[in-house]
């Protein structure tokens, strides 16, 4: 069995660690000195989330992250549904000043493979859903469209050319478009609550 204080525990440099799911709950039922960040959207944080765990939309990162890693103590995980949210949320939290953090290996996408508990609540539409509706809906625009207007056919391989950009890179831009959505978005006052909590070292409230 792993060790959670060896593994649990920031190391006073700028690194990031993957943190495999099993290790996570060891940390969490050892009742280490652990925050965990949920950096998916609201609507998708109200689905299933890990109990505990903190929203802070990787969105937000930008206006708020150096108040986030002032207000941050002991070890911080990042997670989000595959993990490349949570490892750009990592990067930017490096920025800010935060020399230490880990990422859950594989995102809530391995965590509920491997029997992590999940606290679910309305179901939403994840990011990556929404992606796929959109860019399915763009691509039979363009083909349909094409017949009314020549040359719309081209949307559709500007479409299908981002979505192969995406699976190479890691980075989907309209994922990018999509999480600043309206019904994605937390309110700002929303982020600062947390920042607040996590600044006074409480608990979630029944999250």
């Amino acid at each position: 069995m792993t060790d959670p204080e060896n593994t649990c525990g920031g190391e006073d440099v700028r690194t990031t660690h993957r943190m495999p799911p099993a290790t996570l709950r060891e940390c969490l039922a050892s009742g280490t000195d652990l925050r965990v960040l949920d950096v998916r959207t609201p609507a998708e944080f109200r689905a299933s989330h890990i109990p505990g765990a903190w929203n802070v939309p990787l969105d937000s990162l930008g206006e708020c992250r150096s108040d986030l890693v002032a207000g941050l103590s002991g070890s911080v995980v990042l997670v989000c549904r595959s993990g490349a949210r949570a490892e750009r949320a990592a990067a930017a939290l490096q920025e800010a000043g935060l020399a230490s953090m880990s990422v859950l290996d594989g995102g809530l996408t391995a965590w509920e493979r491997e029997g992590g508990e999940l606290k679910r609540g309305r179901r939403g539409w994840e990011l990556e859903r929404q992606v796929r509706l959109a860019a399915g809906s763009l691509v039979v625009l363009g083909i349909l469209g094409s017949l009314v207007v020549p040359g719309l056919q081209w949307l559709s391989a500007f479409v299908g050319a981002g979505l192969v950009f995406a699976a190479v890179t890691g980075t989907c831009g309209m994922a990018l478009i999509l999480a600043r959505m309206p019904w994605n978005r937390a309110a700002p006052d929303d982020v600062r609550a947390v920042i607040a909590q996590l600044a006074a070292c409480r608990r979630p409230d029944d999250r």
